[in-house]
């Protein structure tokens, strides 16, 4: 068997060079909702409205959800070089993307059981001072929104135009993602909050207030089964389903050295970056393991290859 192991050259440019920008609005985004959590939380209890209060608790758990995105951001850059990270540190901002998952779930959760407990046990609420709370909190969530969404863009102009065909451009930072989709929920929970305290204020229909507090956790928790399905994919390296994976092959097929693959193992180690390991089986014994890693380094996006050559019986 001959085999080519991975230079140190082809394994610096694993490194992510991170999103620096997102890293700064997330915390931005994190003292905004911060002030907001306090002010909601305080005038659910005063007020007596069950839709402000969820919203208020709802909001808490997403401070420290952005907190830990802002955290992945801040070790995934800090621990960028340290030898212990075999391929770079932006794992670490997929595992704070999936925990970001797990507090939405208990989120959900929560708002279940609150709501629930209300519509059983209805109480008055103050609808017009909960009501100007809720549309306080609704533009601060829409700020946040706007600030984390900046950030996104710039990402993918900084770095989507760099890939094969332009596959960057389909591949999200799921650690911002996270935390958009974390003020994106608080946003849908204010408007249901808003839509239910005008609802009481004017039909008396007390009973709407704990209901969009279930109808704001069913968002939430669909929102959160997305967001844990694709980045539990990454930290699993389940994405064999990966276009770059299907590049490989087609390389491989249409090389000039005839051979076959007779082992393929991609994964992501990068917002739009991947490691393979390919072993092929060739009739030529001229053949060399740098040969195949030429013709696939045409895609950019495969920054750590290695490849086994084996010969055909």
């Amino acid at each position: 068997m001959n085999a080519a192991a991975p230079s140190i050259e082809s394994h610096s440019h694993v490194f992510d060079e991170g999103n620096p920008l997102a890293q700064r609005n997330t915390l931005l985004a994190v003292l905004l909702t911060a002030v907001m959590m306090v002010a909601e939380i305080a005038g659910g209890w005063i007020f007596n409205s069950m839709a402000l209060l969820a919203d208020g608790w709802h909001m808490s758990s997403h401070v420290i959800a952005l907190g830990l995105s802002f955290l992945a951001y801040l070790f995934a850059r800090r621990l960028q070089r340290h030898s212990s990270f075999a391929f770079g540190t932006w794992k670490i901002e997929i595992l704070g993307s999936y925990t970001s998952a797990i507090l939405l779930l208990i989120v959900a959760l929560t708002m279940v059981w609150q709501s629930s407990e209300r519509l059983l046990a209805p109480a008055p609420i103050h609808y017009d001072e909960a009501m100007l709370i809720a549309a306080i909190g609704l533009a601060v969530n829409l700020a946040c929104a706007w600030l984390l969404r900046d950030a996104h863009g710039h990402h993918h102009h900084d770095h989507g135009d760099h890939g094969h065909d332009g596959h960057h451009h389909h591949h999200r930072d799921l650690n911002l993602r996270s935390a958009y989709i974390h003020v994106l929920a608080d946003a849908a929970t204010s408007v249901l909050a808003i839509a239910a305290l005008a609802g009481g204020k004017l039909w008396g229909v007390a009973w709407l207030d704990p209901a969009m507090g279930l109808a704001g956790a069913a968002i939430v928790a669909a929102w959160a089964f997305g967001l844990m399905r694709d980045s539990g994919r990454v930290l699993l390296d389940a994405e064999m389903d990966a276009p770059v994976v299907t590049e490989i092959r087609e390389v491989i097929a249409a090389s000039p050295i005839p051979a076959r693959i007779s082992d393929l193992h991609v994964w992501r180690v990068g917002g739009g970056k991947y490691a393979c390991i390919v072993a092929l089986t060739t009739p030529d014994p001229r053949a060399t393991p740098d040969d195949f890693k030429r013709q696939l380094a045409i895609h950019e996006e495969l920054v750590h290859i290695t490849v086994e050559l084996n010969p055909a019986r």
